[in-house]
Parts: structure tokens; C-alpha cells; sequence
């Protein structure tokens, strides 16, 4: 059965009721925070606001203080809620690397099996313009992207989030483009409802004051539940009261946590920036972006494509080294190619030469025996043989092997394989034999001894393997 998205996901989210709900790895602590925020309400409603209903007149209003109270903190938990159990902004990863970007550096090589290969490289780093200036962009190897302006990688989520401002703990989940506002609302209303229960609290130590007409520690003593609230909620707000202050400095310049603590000592223009107006209008008053991400639908197969070959401008032939004997190997097969071109070359050559000399006729005139053409034949090669040698090594290296200087016996075993190259099957040879060496001069003995025909075939590789 298919997967659905959430339960294949590889981030480190919690989902809840099928994938509707979203929490971050750590949503044990949002309990935590139900707790600061229910414990002292309700402690409010039973030992102060319930004492308050009548103090007021008409006799009725003071009920306005229980509703005012509960209907609040509801709020408040509300955007708790918006804030801790829906996306932040998560970017979805890449099932494999962006196939424009890559890049084969030849610098940086892997062996493999003794042959080097061009490792694939992205740029760390891309530049793209925000309000006409340029911003850098990283590259995220987790999610397989390049991140978008302002967007950072969670390490506790392990995911990519937009406009990533800092991961809450005390809310669960990574703060980013889809629940800033709910956060920052959250953290306002909680700032107010501490303000609305302290005064009250106090307000109930000063009725009792002045009805029994006490000191303030004799009211203290009568209603403790009212001192614990007063001090509870005066710590807190140096803490809800702060961020609140804090987040609003942010609104204002159009920052983010995370830029605000890491670039804080760079001096770098803030290309986000569009006026204290503006920004607050962009956060409160624009309209959330849907999620990217649909976690209940079901997961789609899609095969990883692999990465393209390297072009000849990636990675070129001269910067790769091979393994030794492929190399050799390699460079046999273009010695048997070039053995084809030379020795048909070299004989041409040799018969014009016999031609022009004159001594072709003077051979048929006179005529030679079998035996003598084979000598000759066979002379002949060998004197061909020792020049192509010399030519096949010169040609290999000129080729760009970067294997071991080959052996004479390696390129023997080329020249002396008649089945691999296609040779040159003569019934009558032109040869140095009966001549002096470096001339094409015969010697008269061997002239007056032989009448020879000439006839010259050249093989095609088909006929000379049968």
C-alpha cells in the first residue's frame, strides 16, 4: 500500500490525526507551556476573579472580570495552537540535486579503482537580486537545494523553512513565514494577560485592605493565592514582555532572529528593509502563503535520475588519469589502426622507390626463385617492423597516455599478430637481400640467377583474419 507524505517524511516532525497536524520533534515541551498559561488562570478565576463579582456596581458587572478572563486566555491558547501545529514554511526537499548546477572539478578527483574520475561539485554559493542588490544564497546538501532568500536550514527540525526567524522551544515548532504573526500575536496576548491578571490581583489585595481596614500584609494574609499571581506574573513579564518588545524592533527594521543575531556585527544593508509602515502592513496584513507541502497525499515514486556525463569542457581528456593497463591496452588498438595505415604506406613507398631505380624491370628480366622472394619478403618486414615500433611509441604519447613507457614486446606481439591487422600478402617481394646494406643495389650474382613475375594484392582485415 502507498505511503502517504507524512509518514514517509524525513524531517524530524511529529504529525497528528493523519498528517493534519504538524509539531516539531521537541511538542513535548508545548505541555509545559499549557501549564504556565491554564495553572495560573485558573488559580485567577477561583481565588480572585470569583471574589470580584460583586464589588462592583451594578452587582453584575463584576462577572465581566471571570468572562474577560477565560475568553482571553482561550485566545491566547488559540494562537498557541496556530503557531505550534501547522507548517512554518517548510521548503520540500529534492529527490536528487539541481541538474543545472552541476559541475565537474577536475581538482578535486576520486579514485576509484586506481583511475581517477572528476568529483561532482555544486557552487557553495548564487548570487540573486533582492530589491535591486545582490543576496547570497546557500546551497542546502540535507534538502538538496539552493535555499531561497532568508530561508535557513533547522537543525532540530532538519528542514528548510522560509523566512526562518528561530526555532521556539517552548512552543514546539521552528518559527518562519506561515506562523510569525500567530507567534508574535501569541506572545503579545500572553504579555497582556499577564498585565490583566496582575493588576487584578493586586486591585483584590487593595478592597480587602481597605474592608477590613488592615494593613497590607494582614490582606496578603487573606488572600495568598493573590500574592503568588502577582509574582508569578511579574517574572513573566520580563520575559513574555521582552520578546514582545524585542519582535517588535524586528517588525519595525524588517528582521528576522536569526539575521539579527548573525549579522549583527557585518554593518550590511538591510535590502529587506521598506519603512516601519510597510513592514508592519507585511506582517500583519498580508495573506498567508498555502503550505508547500500536502501531507496527506500519497507518496509518488519518482526515479532518480543520474547525474549527466561530464562535458569536454567539465572534464577534459588530459586530466584524468587511467589505470596503467587499460591505458596500454588502449593504446595497442590505435597501434593496430596505425600498423594498417603504415605498412600499406611503406610498401607503396618501397615500390615507387624500386620503380624509379629501375630495378623492377631489371628483376622481371632476369628472375628470381621462390626461396629468394621469401628472404626477401622477410627482410624486408623486418626492416618496416623497426620503423613502425619507432612510430606506434611515438604516437601513443603523443596521444596523452599517461600509462608506463611500453615494452618492445608488447608492441611485438601487435606486429607479429597477423590475425588482428590486416598485412600485406605478396607472391613476389622486392628485398634487400643479395644487396649492400642502405642501397637498392643488387648484386649481380643474384640477378643472373632469376626470373621473376611481380604481382601485388593488398588484403582486406576480412580476408587476412580467414
Amino acid at each position: 500500500m502507498a505511503k502517504r507524505v507524512y509518514e514517509a517524511w524525513k524531517g524530524s516532525n511529529k504529525f497528528l490525526f493523519g498528517g493534519r497536524l504538524i509539531f516539531g520533534p521537541d511538542a513535548r515541551s508545548l505541555l509545559v507551556t499549557l501549564l504556565l498559561i491554564i495553572v495560573p488562570v485558573t488559580i485567577f478565576c477561583i481565588f480572585v476573579a470569583r471574589h470580584l463579582r460583586h464589588e462592583f456596581s451594578p452587582d453584575d458587572s463584576g462577572y465581566a472580570i471571570l468572562v474577560v478572563a477565560i475568553v482571553f486566555t482561550i485566545y491566547v491558547l488559540v494562537l498557541l495552537f496556530l503557531t505550534s501545529a501547522r507548517d512554518p514554511g517548510i521548503i520540500p526537499r529534492n529527490l536528487h540535486p539541481p541538474e543545472d548546477e552541476f559541475r565537474y572539478d577536475n581538482s578535486v578527483s576520486n579514485e576509484i579503482g586506481g583511475r581517477q574520475t572528476p568529483s561532482l561539485q555544486f557552487p557553495r554559493n548564487k548570487e540573486v537580486m533582492v530589491n535591486g542588490l545582490p543576496v547570497k544564497v546557500k546551497y542546502c546538501d540535507t534538502c538538496m537545494l539552493y535555499r531561497p532568500p532568508r530561508c535557513s536550514h533547522c537543525s532540530i527540525c532538519n528542514n528548510c523553512v522560509e523566512r526562518f526567524d528561530h526555532h521556539c522551544p517552548w512552543v514546539g515548532q521552528c518559527i518562519g513565514l506561515r506562523n510569525y504573526r500567530y507567534f508574535f500575536l501569541f506572545v503579545f496576548s500572553s504579555t497582556l494577560l499577564c498585565i490583566y491578571v496582575f493588576a487584578l490581583s493586586a486591585l483584590y489585595i487593595k478592597i480587602l485592605m481597605h474592608n477590613h481596614t488592615g494593613t497590607v500584609w494582614k490582606a496578603m494574609k487573606e488572600s495568598p493565592a493573590s500574592v503568588i499571581l502577582m509574582a508569578y506574573c511579574f517574572i513573566s513579564l520580563w520575559f513574555v514582555g521582552g520578546l514582545t518588545g524585542f519582535h517588535l524592533y524586528l517588525i519595525s527594521t524588517n528582521q528576522t532572529t536569526y539575521e539579527n543575531f548573525r549579522y549583527r556585527a557585518d554593518n550590511r544593508i538591510n535590502v529587506y528593509n521598506r519603512g516601519c509602515l510597510n513592514n508592519f502592513l507585511e506582517v500583519f496584513f498580508t495573506k498567508v502563503k498555502p503550505s508547500r507541502n500536502n501531507f496527506r497525499a500519497f507518496v509518488q515514486d519518482e526515479v532518480q535520475k543520474p547525474p549527466p556525463l561530464p562535458s569536454p569542457r567539465d572534464a577534459e581528456p588530459d586530466d584524468l588519469v587511467g589505470d596503467p593497463r587499460s591505458k596500454v591496452e588502449d593504446d595497442l588498438e590505435i597501434g593496430e589502426d596505425l600498423l594498417k595505415i603504415s605498412q600499406r604506406r611503406n610498401f607503396e613507398e618501397i615500390d615507387e622507390d624500386i620503380r624509379s631505380r629501375g630495378i623492377d624491370e631489371d628483376v622481371r628480366s632476369r628472375g628470381i626463385d621462390e626461396d629468394v622472394r621469401r628472404g626477401i619478403d622477410e627482410d624486408l618486414r623486418r626492416g618496416i617492423d623497426e620503423d613502425l615500433r619507432r612510430g606506434i611509441d611515438e604516437d601513443i604519447r603523443s596521444r596523452g597516455s599517461n600509462g608506463p613507457p611500453h615494452n618492445t614486446s608488447e608492441v611485438d606481439s601487435v606486429l607479429s599478430s597477423d590475425h588482428r591487422a590486416p598485412t600485406i600478402r605478396s607472391e613476389t617481394r622486392h628485398s634487400s637481400w643479395g644487396r649492400r646494406s642502405g642501397s637498392w643495389e643488387i648484386a649481380p650474382e643474384v640477378l643472373a640467377n632469376a626470373n621473376v613475375t611481380e604481382s601485388r594484392s593488398y588484403v582486406t582485415p576480412k580476408d587476412a583474419r580467414q
